[in-house]
């Protein structure tokens, strides 16, 4: 029983047991009769007051943690070094000029697309490749190549979401194969060249032992091509309520790192007739907003439900900026060097959805704020240097590029979360005999 409790049923024990001497005199006096109704209206009252500066304490407490939970939520992504209690949220910081990048040439890694390869597609300005993203308050750790290797040695890696995750895939693939000296050893487990038509690709690297998996599914939930015999403009329907119908062979991932945002606009939905669907429910005036919610918190209770956090880390990457100078006329001016401002870009509804749905969970998820950082980098796009040139891109990304800091982001985590196992600290032992 709480102190407040006690205090009160005291009291009321008090009002409510008299001595026999006191009870006698009562019935003897009016008049002390009269005090003893007085004094018992001064105890209830003192009581309501009791009551009321409880809720005021309570409101006042509410009042001052509010905020301090807004800055928790802020903080809970930040990453320690060197095992140290020095914290840094490597979101917020800078682009500055690097000589040592790229960290890899696209031409001889041969797991990148042939439309994100801007320098071989005719590109002759690389500026774009020597950024580095710098945190106000610390350093990234430098990427690594074997310790990455060593880290992800034995494990599972598994990207799932829309063609920018797919490139994300490429560049992690390519970041890591500078690492490997028999290229020959890393190879699509299928046969398949890389392509945006194809559900599932998966490179090994089998001279560790683990896979970098790559699954599209382009809105995290389920699918559907309606019949026939329905309403004739709802030619299909997202079920939101229901995981993408390949969710299972994302589980026992030592890794998972989600995206999701960029088909979530009128003209991938509406505009082709698809519609939401919830509980067996057609939900013809639902917006995008509200649906991508939906979506994410179907997302997050399938995490808490089937994901081990002993054995999964999760990421969930936020929404990445495109820079069109005019949507409707896809017109696309790359610049040369990063934005001064990022343009009101820096925050995105998408972005937003995903940091409150996650401050949620009971799985932990990190999740990688990079809309702020990739908003500067209108240089970094594709435009007109793919493999299609009579279609400028501003909202892919050339490869070596922006999503190579995406990666080395995940990096910071992993060698944070993994460096002092004692795995990793024997095969540290044993690199250095």
């Amino acid at each position: 029983m709480s102190t407040f409790g006690r205090s009160l049923s005291h009291k009321q024990r008090a009002l409510t047991v008299s001595s026999p001497r006191l009870f006698d005199k009562s019935v003897s006096s009016p008049r002390f009769s009269r005090k003893s109704e007085v004094s018992r209206l001064f105890r209830v009252l003192i009581a309501i007051g009791s009551v009321v500066s409880f809720f005021l304490a309570i409101g006042g407490g509410y009042l001052y943690v509010l905020p301090n939970l807004t800055k928790s939520f802020h903080e809970e992504n930040l990453i320690s070094f060197n095992g140290s209690d020095s914290f840094c949220d490597i979101f917020d910081g800078k682009w500055v000029v690097d000589n040592n990048y790229p960290l890899y040439n696209a031409s001889e890694c041969p797991f990148v697309e042939k439309g994100f390869n801007c320098l071989a597609n005719g590109r002759t300005n690389g500026d774009y490749l020597k950024w580095r993203w710098k945190p106000r308050n610390c350093e990234l750790p430098r990427f690594n190549v074997h310790h990455m290797l060593e880290i992800l040695r034995n494990k599972r890696i598994v990207f799932v979401g829309d063609s920018m995750s797919r490139t994300q895939w490429e560049s992690l693939i390519c970041l890591l194969m500078t690492g490997v000296q028999d290229k020959g050893s890393v190879y699509e487990v299928n046969g398949n060249k890389i392509t945006k038509l194809i559900r599932f690709l998966g490179v090994r690297f089998s001279s560790f032992n683990f896979t970098v998996e790559f699954y599209r599914s382009v809105f995290l939930v389920q699918h559907t091509w309606s019949s026939k015999y329905g309403i004739k403009r709802v030619r299909s329907t997202l079920t939101l309520d229901k995981l993408d119908d390949i969710s299972d062979e994302w589980i026992n991932a030592d890794v998972l790192i989600f995206n999701s945002g960029q088909w979530w606009v009128p003209g991938k939905l509406f505009g082709v007739g698809c519609y939401f669907q919830v509980n067996s429910t057609l939900r013809i005036g639902m917006s995008i907003q509200m649906a991508f919610r939906t979506a994410l918190e179907t997302w997050s209770s399938w995490i808490d439900t089937k994901i081990n956090p002993n054995r999964t880390r999760v990421f969930f990457r936020t929404f990445e900026p495109s820079h069109w100078s005019n949507l409707t006329q896809r017109m696309c001016n790359v610049t040369n060097q990063p934005l001064s401002e990022t343009n009101g870009q820096e925050s995105s509804s998408f972005s937003d959805a995903v940091l409150e749905v996650a401050h949620s969970m009971k799985v932990p998820v990190n999740v990688l704020h990079i809309t702020p950082m990739s908003a500067y980098r209108k240089d970094a796009h594709v435009g007109l240097w793919s493999d299609n040139p009579s279609l400028s891109d501003c909202s892919h990304w050339c490869l070596p590029g922006l999503p190579d800091l995406w990666n080395e982001m995940i990096f910071s985590y992993l060698h944070d979360s993994y460096q002092h196992t004692s795995l990793y600290q024997q095969r540290e032992l044993n690199s250095l005999d």
